[in-house]
């Protein structure tokens, strides 16, 4: 007799904790939060409890659905949920509020490598929502970066509704060439690049690939659209990338954190497959812990094979790590390592505990509506310790594709300035103020954009310095600060996991040439702005200068030395 969906999501859950299944620190601490909040929801204190009947709804109609491609689909065969699946189902439909008994979690984030069916899955899912969650007027939306990778979940959802007449009949659904509609109610189900208009009020929205993602525009714009949704649901879907400073990194930090218990998020479902730290990725046995549908949707020998091969390979091993592994990577051509720089973050590290010491300044003033960024760099234990203000004109600010220069300001990461252009001096009187905070030894800057700001501060009294984005100029700070990042003694006052401008532009540099033994930065598109290390750089060059590199000995001052007459 076939157990119950409940049973199997619990089953899972114990054997996962046990060990029977082998599984990542983060799917056992998502296993032993549902165990634990089984436990504590007699609890009057405890503010949720477990709708058996609810979660179960949503498998059954799940597994209702045909399958749309492979051998199964050629088979004819229904959907068939594997237990990790019906964990996440379970979990995320049957957890409910003791007031409201409305759902429990409003966001799911699943990290699972390639093939592992999480597609067909969120097609699912979609389709449940669209139809069976009782939402009159529901507005489910695939979304993501492109046309194609939209289409990845709402191609199966339609291609499921087109072969369950049954299903059409039920609901009085109808399959169109680009959305499903039900006429009754005017619900609809429909990919979306970019943003939905305004006026889109999502009840489910689905991020696909959300690692491709530059900045969180897409998810922002979803999860603001879902304020008159009672019970809304906001699924994130995809692998690991290499996009470290984005808002998918971002994401899965803050829902590590939440299961961790160091960071409260009641709101968040996580499931995130993956290996461990410390783990030796070429052991076959890894490859079965980061992937549940390990033989079932992603075959065995596909993914030995593809392990075999990245271990010959270090460019292939990048892309196993981060697709069969989910293993966030580097950039392709990123130059510095911006894991190692967020692990130095330090939220206790502040500049007013700086007041009175030396330190420089350097700035990257760039063309009026562009960003301009000011450190400040200190000497700190054994490194440098570094600070940093931003500045972007409103107009530029406002632009639809700049949401997460709006949400850097709303945290007061980033200042922005009146009208369509940089106010350069807001930025002259800050440094004046810095100037009479710090022992500010000097101010090195680009003379490109900052001659008259320069001119400005020297009638003030403070020190300024040309110091010229040139590769003679850039070479030995873009190593001294690699060096720092690599050997964690770049400190900042930027928790791990926390917003941080610096890290993305941290990981927008790439070196200007790519051969020879000369390095400066740059970036590969205008959008990936760097100017925030690049003024970091310009300050660490004067530093430098204080920097003995090899100690000159007196022939004096040898012991074995003798005057000889002459």
């Amino acid at each position: 007799m076939k157990a119950s969906y409940s049973a199997t999501a619990e089953a899972y859950a114990q054997e996962v904790v046990s060990g029977a299944i082998p599984a990542g620190k983060y799917i056992k601490l998502a296993c032993q939060r549902h165990l634990d909040d089984l436990a504590w929801q007699s609890d009057a204190g405890f503010a949720y409890r477990f709708d058996g009947k609810t979660g179960a709804r949503a498998c059954k109609f799940i597994e209702s659905l045909p399958h749309t491609k492979g051998k199964w689909a050629a088979k004819g065969e229904r959907l068939k949920l594997e237990p990790w699946q019906v964990f996440l189902i379970m979990c995320v439909f049957g957890w409910i509020r003791k007031k409201s008994g409305l759902r429990r979690y409003r966001k799911a984030l699943l990290l699972v490598p390639r093939k592992n069916g999480k597609s067909a899955l969120a097609a699912g899912i979609g389709l449940y929502m669209l139809c069976a969650d009782g939402e009159h007027g529901a507005e489910v939306y695939s979304g993501a970066t492109t046309e194609k990778q939209a289409w990845e979940v709402f191609r199966p959802a339609k291609l499921m509704a087109q072969k369950t007449p049954a299903l059409l009949s039920y609901f009085g659904l109808s399959a169109n060439a680009k959305n499903l509609h039900i006429l009754g109610n005017a619900s609809r189900f429909e990919p979306v690049i970019g943003t939905p208009g305004d006026g889109a009020s999502p009840s489910c929205a689905i991020v696909d690939e959300y690692h491709e993602h530059q900045t969180d525009a897409l998810y922002s714009t979803m999860e603001t659209g879902m304020g008159a949704r009672e019970q809304p649901l906001m699924l994130v879907i995809t692998t690991a990338g290499d996009n470290i400073a984005g808002p998918c990194y971002a994401m899965q930090q803050e829902a590590q954190a939440a299961l961790e218990g160091t960071r409260s998020d009641d709101d968040l479902f996580a499931l995130i497959y993956g290996i461990d730290e410390g783990d030796d990725w070429t052991d076959p046995e890894v490859v079965r812990k980061a992937n549940p549908n390990f033989g079932i949707s992603v075959f065995e020998e596909f993914l030995l094979a593809q392990q075999m091969a990245a271990m010959t390979s270090p460019r292939k091993a990048g892309a196993f790590k981060t697709k069969h592994l989910n293993v966030w990577v580097q950039a392709r051509n990123a130059y510095f390592n911006v894991l190692r720089y967020q692990d130095t973050g330090d939220e206790t590290l502040t500049l007013d505990s700086f007041e009175g010491q030396e330190c420089i300044i350097g700035i990257d003033l760039a063309e009026k509506t562009d960003l301009t960024a000011v450190e400040l760099l200190f000497r700190h234990r054994d490194g440098y310790a570094r600070f940093g203000f931003y500045y972007l004109p409103e107009e530029t600010v406002d632009r639809p594709e700049n949401e997460h220069f709006r949400r850097w300001r709303d945290l007061g990461l980033l200042i922005q300035t009146d009208g369509a252009v940089t106010d350069d001096r807001e930025i002259r009187d800050d440094i004046l103020e810095f100037c009479a905070r710090f022992k500010v030894r000097e101010v090195a800057f680009d003379p490109l954009h900052s001659r008259q700001m320069a001119v400005e501060l020297m009638e003030q009294g403070v020190a300024c310095l040309d110091f010229a984005n040139r590769p003679t100029l850039m070479n030995e700070p873009m190593r001294k600060l690699d060096a720092l990042v690599a050997s964690g003694k770049l400190f900042h006052g930027v928790a791990k996991g926390a917003q941080d401008p610096f890290a993305w532009m941290l990981g927008n540099v790439v070196n200007r040439t790519r051969t020879g033994d000369i390095h400066s930065p740059t970036k590969e598109r205008g959008e990936n702005k760097i100017d925030g290390p690049v003024a970091c750089m310009m300050a660490l060059g004067r530093w430098l200068l204080d920097e003995v590199t090899e100690e000159v000995v007196s022939p004096w001052d040898d012991p074995d030395f003798t005057l000889v007459a002459q």
